[in-house]
């Protein structure tokens, strides 16, 4: 536990004291188009994502024990935050192109969760007991959840503080869970979850992210200084999908992630279905979900950041008791 410590602080200092230090060479927002009050964040820094997403890695490399898993997953979410740099910096990617390239990273994280060669036991909520699925089928399962994160955390990226704030409260849960729920032999066996000793090792990486983010909302924090981007938010997702496939129970996406799914993964079902089944829903409302507050109800950009993350504690806290009160 003292090196996770060791590593959220050390990723919360270099991230503190670096991002001024860098904040000339990054990429400069262009604004977005049809987002609420994108021409506020025109001219500031973006790309920061890039340089949190670095401190990360090299937080891992210097406190978490070295693993092949661990350290390939390292690898792609450092390709994860590369492609959003680019995106960030020429806006040239479309975004059947940065599909792809969320669906690659998706795919080989859900490939590495399952590669240790044993049969992945899964538990589900108000069930007791685990499944052994097909093995193709769980690969489906986790890549669809990464996927899923990735582009709802990315679409919750569009107020000052507000989708690194979502994810940290995310990544504290799931860290708990994974360290002491999962990776605890008696707690697990008390609550008929699947015990996994990986889950320790997966739980620092949320601890040293955290202090990643609180590195970076330091500067985020409204007015912003500074902006995460594509390099943040996709690599952000990509952690949130991995751990909740690590911690065997996919629906935990539902448990720990409610608001950044009705935020941001909502408005790309809204797409989806419009784009591709000619179906449209909820025509009245604007998405991201924080847009239509902004717009529609009048709420300021603090206002959506504070009751966004109160709502997110309170239903994430309650969920979550929920769950391993029924187990």
């Amino acid at each position: 536990m003292l090196l996770i410590a060791l590593g959220a602080c050390t990723g919360f200092l270099l991230t503190v004291l670096g991002i001024p230090r860098i904040a000339a060479l990054l990429p400069r927002d262009k604004g977005r188009a049809f987002a609420v009050d994108a021409e506020k964040s025109v001219g500031k820094p973006m790309g920061a994502g890039f340089f949190f997403v670095c401190v990360f890695a090299l937080s891992v490399f210097l406190f978490v024990p070295w693993r092949f898993d661990i350290l390939l997953f390292v690898a792609i979410a450092l390709l994860a935050s590369a492609v959003g740099l680019v995106d960030d910096a020429t806006g040239g990617l479309s975004e059947y192109k940065l599909a792809f390239f969320d669906l690659l990273a998706a795919c080989l994280s859900a490939w590495l969760l399952m590669s240790g060669g044993e049969p992945i036991a899964l538990w589900f909520p108000l069930v007791s007991g685990s499944f052994l699925l097909p093995p193709f089928v769980t690969f489906l399962l986790f890549a669809g959840v990464i996927w899923i994160s990735i582009n709802a955390t990315n679409c919750s990226d569009g107020v000052d503080g507000l989708s690194g704030s979502l994810s940290t409260v995310s990544l504290v849960f799931l860290a708990f869970l994974l360290y002491g729920v999962v990776g605890d032999r008696a707690t697990a066996d008390y609550l008929l979850i699947p015990y996994d000793p990986r889950s320790g090792m997966w739980a620092s990486l949320a601890f040293i992210m955290v202090g990643c983010v609180a590195g970076y909302l330091w500067h985020n924090a409204p007015p912003s200084t500074v902006l995460m981007g594509d390099a943040g938010s996709r690599p952000l997702g990509l952690l949130l999908g991995v751990l909740v496939c690590a911690s065997h129970n996919v629906f935990l996406i539902v448990i720990v992630g409610f608001v950044i799914l009705a935020n941001g993964g909502t408005g790309i079902a809204k797409v989806a279905l419009k784009r591709f089944f000619r179906i449209l829903v909820f025509g009245r409302i604007r998405f991201p979900l924080h847009d239509h507050f902004r717009k529609e109800v009048g709420w300021t950009g603090s206002q959506v950041l504070m009751r966004f993350v109160i709502a997110h504690l309170i239903l994430s806290a309650l969920l979550y008791a929920l769950l391993l009160k029924v187990r």
